[in-house]
């Protein structure tokens, strides 16, 4: 009766082969920055205390600088300045910033000129305010993002060790209601695992503009975003992977060190900022983006697996289908795991309780993205480059 035919031992080899693969991923890479987080404090410069700059980009944003800026403006340290660049608004953002400006007198605000054209806004941006900034050390973030503390730019700052010219953070997505929300965090969860236990791994590839660090020497050795000029975007991640080395990158995610992001009210601006993601992806260098894109297609093939493996069971060997449900049930226990510790680390809601839906879901949607990119392609570039 539990004699297994050439079928059932192809279907169980498979099962079993993905089992193992998925669980080295969830237990190796992802459970990475958990295991790190042990020994982090040890790792920080506590007593670094470089004059720094933070560098906002503002469009439309006269209701975040209100509620954000006067989190960055009041951080415990010693010496630094608040540059914040105003993107043609139309709201109130400048009269915000000159009345902020009267009560601090570490901002600055300037603007990009309203005549510019086939460049991207952003990256123009970010090139004024790293030329206007006074210090080396620059602090990126969104004008809809603040630290969780006053201690963020110390916290930071403390990733610059020895040889390090890059700094890594994260920005947790807050805990709201929704499923939506339950699909952004767990996307932002996932993405921020990645790119933190790659750079703990010496193979840094990307990181993100709601909280990251650089040197303003390190950006001109570089040219800028000379090499990518041509997209809309690509200021945070490309510039990462192109300027990024084993020994340059920090990867910095003690609780001072955290930011938020505020709640993302619509799903098409969510599935634009995916777009545009997508857009940048296509250009990293190196092998880490390919390495987790593995782990997607390991996973839709062990369900297949486990589903065929169970419905041949269940038509004579009984004994397979119960390996089969075992291997899934355990494999999702791992992920459960490592990703709710993770979470909590990060101070990032978990949504556990809903993550049987959304790791089947999350890939799906990231499938989308790339196939509705390529129908809008065009819009990717601000203008395309001659030969």
């Amino acid at each position: 009766m539990f004699l297994l035919n050439n079928t059932e031992l192809f279907l169980l080899g498979i099962t079993l082969t993905g089992f193992f693969i998925l669980s080295l991923y969830y237990l190796i890479a992802y459970a990475r920055p958990l295991r790190a987080s042990k020994r982090m404090d040890n790792t920080i410069e506590k007593g670094n205390k470089y004059p720094v700059s933070i560098i906002i980009y503002a469009k439309n944003d006269s209701e975040n600088l209100k509620k954000h800026l006067p989190a960055l403006l009041t951080q415990d340290y010693p010496e630094y300045q608040v540059v914040v660049i105003n993107d043609g608004s139309s709201d109130e953002t400048d009269d915000t910033l000159k009345s902020f400006q009267n009560e601090y007198t570490h901002l600055y605000h300037t603007y990009i000129p309203s005549d510019v054209r086939y460049l991207s806004h952003r990256k123009l941006a970010f090139t004024l305010g790293v030329k206007a900034a006074k210090y080396n050390i620059l602090l990126f973030t969104e004008a809809n993002c603040q630290p969780l503390n006053d201690q963020w730019l110390s916290a930071m700052v403390g990733g610059y060790t020895p040889g390090a010219s890059i700094v890594l953070g994260y920005c947790k997505y807050g805990n709201y209601k929704g499923f939506l929300h339950k699909l952004i965090a767990y996307d932002n969860l996932l993405t921020g695992l990645r790119y933190l236990s790659s750079a703990l791994s010496h193979r840094p590839y990307a990181g993100n503009g709601r909280n990251l660090s650089y040197q303003k020497e390190l950006f001109f050795k570089h040219k800028g975003y000379y090499q990518f000029l041509n997209l809309h975007a690509g200021d945070d991640d490309l510039f990462i992977n192109e300027a990024s080395t084993r020994e340059n990158t920090k990867a910095i995610y003690t609780p001072d060190s955290l930011t938020e992001m505020d709640q993302i009210e619509r799903f098409g601006i969510w599935k634009e900022m995916k777009v545009s993601r997508a857009a940048t992806q296509r250009y990293y260098k190196g092998s880490a983006l390919t390495f987790y894109h593995f782990e997607s297609t390991c996973f839709f093939l062990f369900q297949a697996s486990v589903i065929a493996t169970v419905v041949i069971g269940l038509q004579g060997n009984w004994l397979i289908s119960l390996i089969a449900i075992s291997l899934y049930l355990i494999r999702f226990i791992i992920k459960a795991i490592v990703f709710g510790k993770s979470a909590r680390m990060l101070q990032q809601s978990p949504a556990i309780g809903w993550l049987f839906l959304l790791e089947f879901i999350q890939p799906m949607f990231n499938g989308y993205v790339r196939i509705y990119r390529l129908f809008r392609g065009k819009r990717d570039y601000t203008f395309r480059l001659k030969n």
